[in-house]
């Protein structure tokens, strides 16, 4: 297979699994029943799923294995009451502490196509395990790591800013306006981080809930500028979700940047190089990677 074919069949597998959410039929949330209490002790409840419109459960529940509240001070909170219904999860978080707490979930995923003794093959699942589902003698290998971070923010009392550390890991956005202080007609700024580092360039996608009750989507378009931020005048009360997509520029390369390998050719050794390096069993370079960030927050009148 020339260069040309496996530019194409990388592009079209990342279109598959990392294409920017607002082309996509399905938008991933976790939609919290307020982001701001008063006093020492309350409740928030969450509903959490997958959908073809912001916050309309009409697809998919989101499992909750992966979902973790972390308090103010960075200790765990626990789900309480989870149920996973057909179309959507709902938990709720008992909190307890004053302060901003974080709500949401951090995966990596893998998936990949590869063709064996002439039939295609397809596999999707966590990341640390790509290498050992390509099966062996397989040719035309093509895959991608898919980093997703979802979270949505509340506070309790007094609002803080410890929970937006950033770790340095994937996408994350470090606001400047707090979450918890947004306004109908006052501007927000957020900061977009992949890997730690400003995110330049980067288009964000943001929708208000309730996009089936109105003519047009109402999408706001922005992108990030040379030190990662974004600004928006929201336009009106309500719960807002955002959303980015990091995808590459250009198919995967080669080792020294030597552009990319024709799919299922073997690298100097006789075996394809997997990722880190490992034997890949006829990978074609290394997994191209892309990264997903979306938050939901309410934007008051």
């Amino acid at each position: 297979m020339n260069r040309l074919k496996t530019g194409a069949a990388v592009f079209a597998l990342i279109a598959a699994f990392a294409a920017p959410l607002s082309a996509q039929a399905h938008r991933a949330w976790i939609l919290p029943s307020t982001t701001s209490l008063s006093g020492t002790d309350g409740w928030v409840g969450f509903d959490a799923g997958i959908s073809n419109g912001v916050f309309d459960a009409d697809h998919a529940a989101m499992r909750l294995d992966n979902l973790r509240a972390t308090a103010p001070d960075g200790s765990n909170v626990p789900l309480e009451h989870p149920m996973q219904g057909q179309w959507r999860s709902t938990f709720d978080v008992h909190l307890t502490k004053p302060g901003t707490y974080r709500v949401g979930s951090v995966s990596q995923t893998a998936n990949a196509t590869w063709t064996l003794n002439g039939a295609p093959g397809r596999w999707r699942g966590p990341a640390t395990e790509l290498t050992a589902n390509i099966p062996a003698g397989a040719t035309d290998v093509v895959s991608a790591i898919n980093s997703n971070r979802l979270e949505t923010f509340v506070t309790l009392g007094e609002p803080t800013s410890t929970v937006f550390q950033p770790t340095g890991q994937g996408l994350e956005m470090v606001p400047t306006t707090h979450p918890s202080e947004l306004a109908v007609g006052e501007a927000a700024t957020f900061q977009l981080l992949k890997d730690g580092a400003p995110l330049a360039g980067a288009d964000v996608t943001i929708v208000r809930g309730g996009v089936k009750y109105r003519d047009a989507p109402e999408e706001i378009a922005v992108k990030t500028g040379a030190d990662g931020k974004f600004s928006v005048t929201w336009p009106e009360a309500g719960m807002y979700w955002i959303n980015t997509v990091n995808r590459p520029g250009g198919a995967p390369q080669r080792e020294g940047g030597e552009g990319p390998r024709p799919e299922g050719q073997r690298s100097a050794g006789g075996e394809g190089r997997g990722p880190g390096g490992g034997e890949g069993r006829g990978m074609a370079g290394p997994p191209t990677p892309s990264a997903a960030y979306t938050a939901v927050v309410e934007v008051l009148p």
